[in-house]
C-alpha cells in the first residue's frame, strides 16, 4: 500500500502499541519502510543491548531513522511525519481541532499507555511482587479511567475520533484497544470507543499495522 520510497527504517516490534502508531501513521502516509524488529522480552530483552542502546538511550521502541535524523517517541515521530511528507494529514486544519486531536492522543500516550507497558509490568511482578492477578488489575484500572475520559469526548456519530477522518487521536486509540482487548479490560461500558476502533481497523492503514500482520509476529 506504500506509495513513496522515503528511505525510512523503523525499530519496532510487534506487540508493541507505541511502535503500532507509528505503523498507522507510515501507512496513512503512503510511506515504504524497511522493519527491524526489537524483541522486548527474548534474552532479557534486546532494547538492552548496546547495540540498541546506542541507538535508543531510553531503551524502547519505536525509533525511526530517516537519513541521519534518528527520531524517538511515538508521537514526536507521528508528527514530524505528517510536516516532512506531504499527503494525508494526521492532525486537522483548524487549530481548535489540532489541539482537541493532540489532547486526546495524550491522554492514551501519555496516562493511560505509561503505566501499563512491559517495563511497569517487568517492575510491578519483579520489583514488587505483584500476582498476574493484580498486575492486570492493575492494567484494567488506568484503562478504565482513560477510555471513560475520551468516551466523554467522542461524537456520537461519527466514525473518527474528531472531523470525518482518521488523526492522530484515532492512530493512539487503535493499539490501546488493541491491548485492552489482549488484557480482557472490558470494553462494554464505551460504546463510542467501540464503534471508532471498529470502523478504523476496517481501512487497510490500520489493518496492515495490525500486531499480527507484522513480520516479527509469531506464526499460529
Amino acid at each position: 500500500m506504500a506509495t513513496e520510497s522515503a528511505g525510512l527504517v523503523l525499530y519496532d516490534y510487534w506487540r508493541s502499541t507505541a511502535a503500532y502508531r507509528v505503523r498507522i501513521a507510515l501507512n496513512l502516509k503512503g510511506l515504504s519502510f524497511e522493519q527491524r524488529p526489537v524483541h522486548l522480552v527474548r534474552d532479557g530483552g534486546e532494547q538492552h543491548g548496546e547495540d540498541y542502546l546506542r541507538i535508543n538511550p531510553q531503551q524502547l521502541v519505536p525509533v525511526l531513522l530517516h537519513e541521519d535524523r534518528v527520531l524517538t517517541q511515538s508521537l514526536a515521530i507521528c508528527e514530524y511525519l505528517d510536516e516532512v511528507f506531504p499527503g494525508t494529514c494526521l492532525l486537522p486544519g483548524a487549530p481548535e481541532q489540532r489541539a482537541a486531536a493532540r489532547s486526546m492522543a495524550m491522554i492514551i500516550a501519555c496516562d493511560v499507555h505509561p503505566l501499563n507497558n512491559l517495563r511497569v509490568q517487568q517492575y510491578l511482578k519483579g520489583e514488587l511482587g505483584a500476582t498476574t492477578g493484580q498486575s492486570v488489575e492493575w492494567m484494567h484500572r488506568w484503562m478504565n479511567l482513560g477510555f471513560s475520559a475520551l468516551e466523554a469526548r467522542l461524537d456520537a456519530d461519527s466514525n473518527f475520533c474528531i472531523g470525518e477522518a482518521p488523526t492522530l487521536a484515532d492512530l493512539c486509540l487503535v493499539p490501546q484497544v488493541y491491548n485492552a482487548e489482549r488484557f480482557e479490560c472490558s470494553l462494554r461500558l464505551f460504546p463510542n470507543i467501540r464503534r471508532i476502533a471498529a470502523h478504523c481497523r476496517g481501512l487497510e492503514a490500520f489493518a496492515a499495522a495490525a500486531p499480527e500482520r507484522q513480520p516479527d509476529a509469531p506464526s499460529v
